[in-house]
């Protein structure tokens, strides 16, 4: 296999021991996509000028359209460099798009494109070209990466919950033994928990602005004071663009929804973390086994090891994301006066909270894929633990009225042996309804599962 230098020259492990894995994300996070969704807005602001028949633009000919068109899709890695080219000479990244673009323009041979040169970034700053990219990256990541990858990780437990909706498991609560669930009913806990959070993730509005250097379409209204610049933004912002409007803001968009945004994928991670974390303790009670890669090693002196090495790698990549991720919802928020330039470093690092979160899906993802049911295991731990009866049992006792059933129990099982016959001859002993004690009679750990079954049924039926 092949490795590049900068492979293992890369300061962040994203670029050099991830690249490969996080390819994907290449297209939303890096310099050439920011890039590309600056010049995407300029473009199509212009198109909107002229569309609104700002000054002496009119609507543009099928001919200025395409042109236009062929610019975004035919933008390539030689015009990025261009344009950072331009940004060397200058020492600005959006009036670099604003010279390429008029540089464009003057060479297409379309004549209403070279009169009308100086209508790019008309009436613009800085920011509105940046909150309005951001905006594009952000919802087309979450719709074409994000979302995608959380219904895979959401199809995969359903995958497993079904395969595993009757099977009795002894659960755990302060990690000591407590009442019997199912395997399936364990997973679908998470399956419904992700599902949840996923939607409120998709609830959150994308907002954006154009309204200039302090928010009060200062300049346009000073050329043109005529038209409607509230109106037309909005138009330009929705329906352009599919964003939702922000009317009231300084020169930045408070980033409010971005924060929003970011704890919305914190609580993801968090779910997701909490997966992990009781994987990896079934893999360790031999509950799950994983499926053995060939060629694999688990450790560089124990030969025998298979370790649950993609659910600890996800703990640490979400920890990383979540970290970052908390503090976006935190920065973002505060800016000095109008605005300052703190943002626009956090800003720039989105990709890399996104990065680490992709790592840990795909980790995730990998592990739930490798897991094998132990069913031996579960039902020898589970045939095992009649204690667990002393719940129903002291509640049937509160039913036929018997004082002290809670403390009756509690004398002979907390902490005890409490096996079969303890609870065999305990329930005999009771003098209580017989159709009562025949049930009592009738139950077992592994069939001591309440409503478990019917519950998953129902949470799998949900997308």
């Amino acid at each position: 296999m092949a490795i590049k230098e900068n492979e293992f020259l890369a300061i962040c492990p994203l670029d050099g021991r991830y690249r490969k894995r996080v390819q994907e994300l290449v297209d939303y996070f890096s310099e050439s996509a920011l890039i590309r969704y600056r010049l995407q807005v300029e473009i199509l602001w212009f198109k909107r000028l002229c569309n609104e028949s700002v000054g002496n633009l009119r609507p543009l000919e099928d001919k200025a359209v395409k042109e236009l068109d062929k610019w975004q899709k035919e933008f390539s890695i030689s015009e990025v460099q261009e344009i950072k080219r331009i940004e060397s000479e200058i020492n600005h990244d959006v009036k670099a798009i604003e010279y390429f673009l008029k540089k464009k323009a003057e060479n297409s041979k379309v004549e209403c494109l070279i009169s009308n040169v100086e209508m790019f970034h008309f009436g613009c700053t800085s920011e509105d070209i940046n909150n309005v990219a951001y905006a594009g990256i952000l919802k087309d990541f979450r719709d074409s990466v994000f979302i995608p990858k959380i219904n895979r990780i959401i199809d995969q437990l359903k995958y497993i919950a079904e395969e595993t909706v009757s099977v009795p498991m002894l659960s755990r609560t302060h990690g000591q033994t407590a009442s019997p669930t199912t395997m399936g009913k364990e997973l679908a806990n998470f399956r419904a928990r992700l599902r949840g959070a996923r939607d409120k993730v998709l609830t959150i509005k994308i907002l954006a602005k154009f309204n200039g250097a302090v928010g009060n379409f200062n300049a346009l209204e000073a050329v043109f004071p005529d038209y409607n610049w509230a109106e037309i933004t909005k138009r330009f912002i929705e329906e352009d663009l599919g964003h939702t409007f922000n009317p009231m803001t300084t020169q930045i968009e408070p980033h409010d929804w971005i924060a929003s945004l970011s704890n919305e994928l914190v609580l993801v991670n968090s779910i997701l973390l909490d997966l992990c974390r009781d994987c990896w303790g079934y893999i360790s009670l031999g509950y799950f086994s994983q499926k053995k890669k060939e060629k694999e090693v688990g450790s560089s002196t124990m030969p025998h090891k298979v370790n649950p090495i993609d659910f600890e790698n996800a703990e640490g990549n979400l920890g990383l994301s979540t970290c970052l991720f908390q503090h976006y919802s935190i920065k973002l928020t505060v800016s000095r006066y109008q605005r300052d330039l703190s943002d626009s470093t956090v800003l720039r690092n989105i990709g890399v909270a996104a990065g680490y979160g992709f790592l840990a899906f795909d980790s995730i993802l990998h592990g739930l894929e490798k897991l094998d049911v132990n069913r031996e295991k579960i039902k020898s731990d589970i045939d095992n633990a009649w204690e667990v009866l002393a719940e129903p049992i002291q509640t049937m006792m509160r039913k036929n009225n018997m004082e002290g059933a809670y403390e009756k129990l509690k004398d002979i099982s907390r902490g005890k042996r409490f096996d079969e016959t303890v609870v065999l001859n305990f329930i005999r002993s009771l003098k209580m309804d017989e159709k009562d004690k025949s049930r009592l009679f009738n139950l077992k750990p592994s069939n001591y599962i309440g409503a478990a079954e019917a519950l998953v049924e129902e949470e799998l039926k949900k997308n």
